[in-house]
This record gives C-alpha cells, sequence and structure tokens, in this order.
C-alpha cells in the first residue's frame, strides 16, 4: 500500500491545528484502504502554543511527526524541510488553516492514478479577498506569464499532490532563494489543475501582509526572468542615443541661430530624469547581485531545533 505524506506549514496557528486534523482524518479513514497517510507539521517559529500542540499530538498518534524551527524562516523555508523529510510515495502540501479543502484529496489522488504526475488545484475566483490585493495579484501572473519562460497558473495555490519523483526533482535544486510557485512550474511533468470556491480561514489571521506578498512576487520576478535586467540595459542604451541627439541638436544650433541662456529648468529635469533613472538601473542590477550574494554564502535554509 502506498504511503502519502502530507507536508503542513504551521506559523501561530494554535487555533487551527486541531480542526484540521480532524477534517484531514475523515479524509484517512474513507481513504484508508487506499493509501495509508503520514503528516509533517513544520513549526516556523511560532511565539503561541503551537509547538506544544504538535508535541502532544506526535507523542499520541504514531503518523504524526513534527519538525520546529530555531526562528521563523519563512514558509519557503518550511515547505522545503517538509518535502525533505517525507517519505511517502505521494507527498501532498497543503496549509494547516482550511482554505485547502482536504475532501480534495481523493479526487487528486484519482487524476494521480490516471497517469498525472502533479495535481494542483486553483481557486476559480479571489472572493473574500481584499480588492487590492486580487488586482496586485492578477496583475502579477499577467505580467510574470509575460516575462518568464516559466508559466505560473493565476489563482494556483501551493495545496498540490506530487509524485515521489517530482518531489526528488524539486529537491535536486538546491538554490537558497526559493520561489515556490515558481519552482513547481520550471520541473515540469504531466500536471492538472482542480479549481474550488475561494475558502476563508477558520480561525487566527494571516501571516501575509501586503508588502510581505509584494516582496514575495519581487522574488518571482527576479528568480525567474531576466526581463528586469534587460529592460535597464535597453533604457540605458536609449539614454545613451537620446543623450548623443541631444548634443547634436545643441551644436548645430550653435553654429547656425546661436545660443541662448534660456532652458536651464528643462535640463535640470533631464538630469533627474536619467539620474533617477540610473538609479533605478542600480537598483535592479543590486537586487540580482544580493540574491547572487546569498547563493554564495551558502547559509542553510532553516535550522531544525526540535524533531518529534
Amino acid at each position: 500500500m502506498k504511503t502519502l505524506s502530507l507536508v503542513i506549514p504551521c506559523y501561530n496557528e494554535e487555533k487551527t491545528i486541531t480542526p484540521f486534523l480532524a477534517a484531514v482524518q475523515a479524509i484517512e479513514v474513507a481513504m484508508s484502504e487506499e493509501v495509508v497517510f503520514e503528516y509533517w507539521f513544520i513549526n516556523d517559529g511560532s511565539k503561541d502554543e503551537t509547538l506544544s500542540i504538535l508535541r502532544d499530538l506526535a507523542q499520541t498518534t504514531s503518523n504524526i511527526h513534527y519538525l520546529s524551527f530555531s526562528r521563523n524562516f519563512g514558509k519557503e523555508a518550511a515547505l522545503l524541510a517538509g518535502l525533505e523529510e517525507a517519505r511517502g510515495d505521494l507527498v501532498a502540501v497543503m496549509d494547516v488553516d482550511l482554505q485547502d479543502p482536504p475532501d480534495l484529496l481523493p479526487e487528486m489522488y484519482a487524476k494521480i492514478q490516471e497517469g498525472y504526475d502533479v495535481v494542483g488545484t486553483r481557486r476559480a475566483d479571489r472572493k473574500g479577498e481584499p480588492a487590492l490585493r486580487s488586482l496586485f495579484a492578477k496583475g502579477f501572473y499577467r505580467i510574470i506569464n509575460r516575462i518568464s519562460d516559466t508559466e505560473m497558473v493565476d489563482g494556483a495555490r501551493d495545496f498540490r499532490l506530487m509524485t515521489r519523483q517530482v518531489v526528488d526533482s524539486i529537491l535536486e535544486l538546491g538554490e537558497v532563494n526559493r520561489f515556490s510557485k515558481g519552482i513547481f512550474s520550471w520541473v515540469g511533468y504531466q500536471v492538472t489543475y482542480i479549481s474550488y470556491d475561494n475558502r476563508e480561514r477558520i480561525a487566527g489571521e494571516t501571516s501575509w501582509n501586503f508588502w510581505q506578498l509584494w516582496r514575495y512576487s519581487l522574488d518571482g520576478f527576479i528568480n525567474f526572468s531576466e526581463v528586469p535586467l534587460n529592460l535597464s540595459m535597453w533604457a540605458g542604451a536609449l539614454s545613451f542615443v537620446a543623450s548623443i541627439l541631444g548634443i547634436l541638436f545643441v551644436v548645430i544650433r550653435k553654429l547656425t541661430v546661436g545660443g541662448s541662456v534660456t532652458g536651464w529648468a528643462s535640463l535640470v529635469s533631464l538630469i533627474l530624469f536619467i539620474g533617477g533613472l540610473q538609479l533605478l538601473s542600480l537598483g535592479i542590477i543590486g537586487k540580482y547581485i544580493a540574491k547572487i550574494f546569498l547563493e554564495t554564502k551558502k547559509r542553510p535554509v532553516y535550522i531544525i531545533k526540535e524533531k518529534g
């Protein structure tokens, strides 16, 4: 019988773990003749009672395990740690707040049996999400799919079921700066998606605010596209050509109709424009260099303080 490993990142989720486990264990019973469940909860430096709850669960239930980080390393680190620990023939990644409906697992498993390597999920709509966040999210997917060779599905969740071969391929990517939505797509394989209506958290508050999502989206652009660098290069080239034309214009005007002292305001505006363009270009290049710097330091993506 195959083993299905569930990887569940947790950060301050003391209110959601128990109802989540109740919901998933009901599915576990329903699928007991097909697969054996294995749970890996990843405590990402929680400051509430998350770790205490996980300790109790691991002591009382043989197929529940946990990792606890030395501090908060972020969801990407938690996902990586869970995938590295999971030993199942199949591996599912899901959130503990029940925004990822466990009742989809049997349908996802059936799709795997049909021959798919990955069964992902996507929200059919963004009902209940703040309008500004929805606007930026749609804009992110529209832009990233234009500038990147790796297609990312709008509304796709991290909630997905993967074969062991897919997980092993993901783990071969040893980069420190991880953007899982892109990594999941980059490895390829035969993928299908199941759509479902958006669901709210059952309890607690999300740890993702607007600026964290903004920074996460920038990581996606930088990790999976060279277009920002190309735009910086072309902006510099156009500015150079424009400056040559401007010099020629000034010289020709001086030789033909004479010069004047007027136009200082436009000159200052041009200096500020070019200076701002240079700083923007340096900032884009700096982001890529910073990523290179982090990769070369070879720091671990996470540190495990406790395992159970």
